[in-house]
């Protein structure tokens, strides 16, 4: 075992916590500077383990606390040390041991493996590990060597003594001596004791005889008396007998009249139920035809003012009726005429662009002559002109460079033409597919308005039929308004007559429980023990209401916690009282129900959950139903259980018997009936009030959804046909836009033919010059061309009067064409359009807007639907009429009924009256003879055990003779007034105290002679163990001295008070036979540098040789028992029990040199054994360590610990030494 780790927090100068990592558990050498904290390092391990930090007061604790630089106050503080308990040395059977210790001002706590320990527990822990529990030895702080040093050769013999244990036989001894004293007190209070016994013993001889002769005269008189009171508890008992066969006889005609009493009850009951019914279904059927009737009236009054509605627009529909079909007529006509004008148009079409061809073909042909002809005569006018071939030519290529400039500008104005042609004709086309597009749409949007108009007709069917719907459920939601209130009212009587049979407090109790169970949520809580069960045969009713008694009321839950909860809650808001059943505490031990045909068990008769049985076991599971009180007698002996009559007489196991009139009147079941019957019906009416209110709910939603609906969809249906009118100014601005191209095309198209026209007249005028330039210079036209002049001549003159005539016929065919276009664009299909939006505009009613038509049907089938109303309503208020006349009738035969059960209830209540007075005659005359029965069973068992005789003796005898014989025995017994009735008992009691104090006295004489062997034994013992340390000591003391210093020699002198001279140790087997009293010191002499001389004595040496002097004396102290070396260092405890830790606060700071390597190797030896933890100055120890820490100390005045290299000890300890 070692230690393992070591957790500082608030301790002196350790502040924060401080947990040092692991300790080797070899050697471990701890280097800081003077006031960093080593010191307060090694107290932190002292404070755990207890060494000198005991009993400690507020001030010392207080000083305990650190105290730094910083605002904020420690007030605790707390050392944990881990233990390696790998061999088990605390028996804990855990590899580790965790010891902790806190202090504050007001506390000083342990805690052991993490949990609370007493410092008690503590204490034996390391006892029982081999630790000091006042001073540890393996602990060595600064300035316990020097004490050691300092120390007088008796402080010495004293250590020794410490050292042999033998303070304990002193101990023992006089812990022997005081019994001893306590013994022989006891032994002469034994012999006076023993004195008084023997003179008492004597007397009571003497009263013996005397006792004797008056035994038998008491005998004689006690079994007199038994006689006389045994005869007269016979004559009770045969009176007894008698009235109580009375009583049965009563009691079974009294039973006869009670069933048919509770029979006429449970009638009344029932016909007071049925004429409260009736009462409430005529108040609900007289509510309900008032409202029949007022709605029949309101269904008159809005059937009159549709009618009159109806009938105002049939007339406007008739109206707009004529001016439609006189409209479809015009349409009619005007799709003729346009049919008629397009059909004209369509045969026209192709004679004008077949006369437009030809001329077109003959204007072509006329050019093509014109430009020859004129070619020739341009021809024969340069003959003419020019004298030379080279000024024609010159001529004619200054007429070709004019030709083809000119050409090229009428190429270029003909391709522009051309492109604004292609450009027009793109325009037509676009037009066209747009006013298509736009007549598709405006189609669309006409099928679209159609469509969403036959949706607003759905909606508004939908919408009426909501509204009646609604109607119906606002009728049924007033008629359940009056039945739930009048159900409630019921329910709250209910609630009253039930509350009227348990105390205030529970009452408030069991509504707090419901509320709070359900403000909580909690699950577990099951309600009242009524609550839980039925009763399905009514018989049983009275014998479960009396065994359960106030268990009705008590409340059943999962377990404790869930009871504490709610327990809490009401404590909290003081709202009454209620007890708990909590099924997890119910632990119910019912003895075996008999199994027979006359005895029930009662839990039988209840239907109830299964998880609930304990609950039922507890209240009733020791009880059985009984046909009557003998048979319930009979089993309570029999089994040992508690009974009861169907009429609820019962009878306990343990004696009691109770029972009598019950009032049925007054059941709680009845009543637990009547709350759960009348709740269940207000529950689900007022659910189906609810169910009725939310649906009403929803369907005023739903026809505020429709009418939402519905004007959305006439804002779109307007949205359609403000479209569609669009679309159609749309088509017509596309239209007027296609006759304005077709009009530039055509345009176009003939200048485009009159370019060509003109650059072909061009080319053949280049062609004809060109001709010419090749051509040589002649006089004149050549007789061919002259021919071609003549002929060309003609043919122009021929063709222009042709072009004439294609021209007129085709302008006239033209201008029929223009005639029927303006008539069909501007007059026909204008007018068509117009009137299909006024058919449109009259014809909304197939859309389903508000039009005159639509509106006069929707009128109409709400008039159908007002009279179907008012003959359903009329219908109903007839039958509602016949229903409260047969409940009038229902009414008056329960009332007959009732008065009847009433006056029969009245004259058995005076016969129940009558039966009462004679019970209590009854129960008067019983209680007198039972008071005699129970005052002759005294009087029998005052006489106490009788003899044998006494039961027949006097059995024959006469009461008078009895009475005699009774007067002369107490005569007789007069005389004995004087004489002691305990003499016998006396007498055996102190005879047996004399053989018991007798027997203790040798015991003790016994105990005497052990104590006093024990003393000498003890005295011998510790001479023994005195001289065996001592030679022990001295032995070793040369052993390690001559190890450490091998050219020197110590030695111990024991000194004794014959001879105060120094003796060697070898003369001490020469007077063994000496008491210890005769010692009065331990001395030392020690020798540096021989083996031979005399030494010197402790007080001679230098101090370092002290030191090592004193660590040789500590090593050599070895103590039998370790806990009694305060003042040893640890080597002397390594030889003989090694502990398993060692800690040394600067042990080596005195020695020299060459001592300190000693002492250093030998710690580094014994650390293959032990751990050792140092803190040190000197470089020796860093030597042979293990593990090094270093201590900081910061300016806060805080101290901290870390593990270091062995470079870094050994540098700090340079340091140390070059600043000293």
């Amino acid at each position: 075992m070692y230690i393992k780790t070591l957790t500082i927090q608030g301790f002196k100068s350790y502040r924060d916590q401080t947990q040092i990592e692991p300790f080797s558990p070899k050697h471990n050498v701890v280097v800081g500077r003077n006031g960093s904290g080593k010191s307060n390092f090694f107290a932190a391990i002292r404070f755990v383990l207890s060494d000198a930090y005991t009993s400690m007061s507020r001030e010392e604790r207080q000083s305990l606390l650190h105290e730094g630089v910083s605002v904020t106050t420690t007030l605790s503080a707390y050392v944990e040390i881990i233990f390696d308990n790998s061999d088990n040395r605390f028996p804990t059977g855990r590899d580790e041991v965790i010891l902790r210790r806190t202090i504050g001002l007001k506390k000083d706590e342990y805690s052991l493996d993490k949990k609370s320990a007493s410092k008690a527990d503590v204490m034996n822990l390391l006892e029982s590990a081999g630790f000091s529990k006042s001073n540890p030895y393996y602990i060595v702080p600064q300035g316990r060597i020097t004490s050691l040093t300092n120390a007088k050769d008796h402080e010495r013999l004293a250590l020794l003594k410490e050292v042999a244990g033998t303070k304990v036989y002193e101990q023992r001894r006089t812990e022997s001596l005081r019994i001893m004293s306590e013994t022989d007190a006891k032994r002469e209070k034994i012999e006076d004791l023993l004195k008084y016994i023997e003179t008492r013993l004597e007397e009571l001889e003497e009263e013996k005889d005397e006792l004797r002769e008056f035994q038998n005269k008491d005998k004689e008189r006690r079994c007199l008396e038994y006689a006389l009171y045994q005869r007269e508890l016979e004559e009770v008992t045969e009176a007894l007998d008698e009235i109580e066969e009375d009583r049965r006889a009563e009691v079974h005609s009294s039973n006869v009249r009670r069933e048919q009493f509770n029979d006429r009850q449970k009638q009344t009951q029932t016909a007071e139920q049925a004429i409260a019914r009736i009462r409430k279904e005529l108040t609900t059927t007289s509510l309900t035809r008032q409202g029949t009737q007022a709605e029949i009236t309101d269904l008159i009054r809005a059937r009159t003012e549709l009618e009159c509605t109806v009938a105002d627009l049939g007339l406007a529909a008739e109206r707009a009726g004529g001016q439609r079909e006189q409209l479809q007529n015009e349409l009619e006509t005007v799709e003729e005429q346009i049919a008629e004008k397009e059909q004209s148009l369509t045969a026209l079409m192709p004679q004008w662009e077949a006369h437009k061809a030809r001329e077109t073909e003959e204007k072509k042909r006329l050019d093509e002559a014109r430009a020859r002809l004129e070619a020739l005569y341009a021809k024969r006018g340069r003959l003419e002109k020019f004298r030379t071939r080279a000024e024609r030519d010159r001529y004619l290529r200054a007429e070709i460079a004019s030709v083809e400039a000119y050409q090229r500008s009428q190429g270029q104005a003909l391709e522009t033409t051309r492109q604004e042609l292609q450009t027009a004709r793109e325009s037509l086309r676009e037009v066209e597919e747009a006013d298509e597009a736009a007549k598709e749409r405006a189609d669309d949007g006409k099928d679209r308005a159609r469509k969403i108009g036959e949706d607003i007709a759905a909606l508004k069917q939908k919408h009426s039929e909501s509204t009646e719907k609604r109607k119906e459920l606002w009728r049924e939601e007033t008629k359940y308004k009056s039945l739930v209130d009048s159900e409630a009212d019921e329910l709250r009587t209910a609630e009253r007559s039930l509350a009227s049979m348990m105390d205030k407090d529970t009452g408030s109790g069991l509504r707090a429980v419901d509320q709070i169970a359900e403000r909580l949520g909690l699950d577990g809580v099951y309600g009242p023990l009524y609550r839980l069960f039925e009763v399905p045969d009514d018989k049983f009713n009275t014998a479960v209401e009396l065994t359960a008694g106030n268990s009705l009321f008590h409340v059943v839950v999962d377990n404790d916690e869930t009871a504490t909860a709610v327990l809490n809650t009401m404590l909290r808001e003081k709202t009454g009282r209620v007890t708990f059943m909590p099924l997890n505490r119910l632990h119910p031990k019912n003895p075996p129900m008999p199994n027979a045909s006359d005895a029930i068990p009662l839990m039988d008769k209840l239907r109830f959950d299964a998880m609930h049985v304990k609950a039922f076991q507890q209240v009733f599971g020791k009880t059985c139903v009984c046909k009557d009180l003998a048979i319930a007698t009979a089993y309570v002996r029999s089994h040992g259980i508690n009974t009861i009559t169907l009429d609820g007489d019962k009878v306990d196991r343990k004696g009691a018997l109770t029972g009598g009139f019950y009032d049925i009147q007054r059941s709680r079941l009845e009543a637990i009936g009547s709350v759960t019957t009348k709740k269940a019906r207000y529950t689900a009416d007022e659910s189906h009030l609810r169910e009725v209110t939310k649906e009403i709910q929803t369907t005023e939603q739903e026809i505020t959804k429709l009418v939402g609906q519905i004007q959305v969809a006439q804002n779109k249906q307007n949205q359609a046909r403000a479209a569609r009118d669009s679309l159609v100014e749309d088509s017509a601005s596309y239209m007027r836009e296609r006759e304005r191209l077709v009009t530039r095309i055509e345009r176009l198209e003939g200048e485009v033919y009159e370019l060509e026209s003109e650059l072909q007249s061009l080319q053949a005028k280049l062609d004809g010059y060109r001709t010419e330039m090749r051509s040589p210079l002649a006089n004149g036209l050549s007789d061919e061309e002259e021919e071609q002049i003549e002929l060309l001549g003609r043919d122009v003159e021929q063709r222009q009067r042709q072009l004439l005539e294609f021209a007129k016929t085709k302008n006239e065919l033209g201008k029929q064409k223009n005639m029927l276009e303006i008539e069909l664009n501007e007059s026909l299909r204008r007018r068509r359009n117009e009137l299909n939006a006024k058919i449109d505009s009259l014809g909304e009613a197939e859309s389903g807007d508000s039009s005159a038509a639509e509106e006069l049907e929707k009128k109409r089938r709400e008039l159908d639907a007002l009279n179907k109303s008012i003959d359903t309503m009329t219908k109903r208020a007839q039958e509602l009429e016949k229903e409260q006349d047969k409940l009038q009738s229902q009414l008056q035969e329960n009332r007959t009924s009732l008065e009847r059960l009433q006056n029969q209830q009245s004259d058995d209540s005076r016969d129940v009256s009558k039966q009462q007075k004679n019970t209590e005659r009854y129960l008067a005359k019983k209680t007198m003879l039972m008071t005699r029965k129970e005052e002759c069973n005294r009087n029998i068992r005052d006489l106490g055990v009788l003899p044998e005789e006494a039961f027949e003796k006097y059995t024959r005898e006469k009461m008078d003779k009895l009475v005699k014989k009774l007067h002369a025995v107490n005569e007789g017994l007069k005389k004995f007034a004087h004489v002691n009735k305990k003499a016998f008992e006396q007498y055996n009691n102190f005879t047996k105290q004399r053989d018991q104090l007798k027997q203790r006295g040798e015991e003790l004489q016994k105990s005497a002679a052990s104590i006093n062997e024990l003393v000498q034994v003890l005295d011998q013992r510790k001479d023994e163990a005195i001289e065996r340390t001592f030679k022990q000591v001295a032995k070793n003391f040369e052993q390690v001295f001559e190890k450490l210093v091998p050219a020197g020699r110590g030695r111990l002198i024991i000194q004794r008070r014959i001879d105060q001279d120094e003796e060697d140790m070898e003369d001490m087997d020469d007077t063994q036979q000496s008491s210890i009293d005769n010692y009065t010191g331990v001395s030392i002499k020690v020798s540096f540098n021989s083996k031979v001389d005399e030494g010197l004595r402790i007080q001679q040496l230098s101090g370092g040789q002290k030191s090592l002097v004193a660590l040789t004396t500590g090593k050599n102290y070895l103590p039998l028992r370790e806990q009694y070396a305060n003042n040893i260092p640890v080597f002397a405890i390594q030889k003989c029990d090694p502990a398993p830790f060692y800690l040394f606060d600067e042990i080596d700071a005195n020695l020299d040199a060459q001592y300190r390597t000693a002492v250093a190797a030998m710690i580094h030896e014994l650390s293959t054994t032990a751990q050792f933890i140092t803190t040190t100055f000197r470089p020796e120890m860093l030597v042979t360590a293990d593990k090094f820490y270093g201590v900081l100390f910061n300016n806060q005045k805080v101290s901290s610990i870390r593990t270091i290299k062995r470079e870094e000890a050994q540098e700090f300890v340079d340091q140390e030494a070059q600043a000293q």
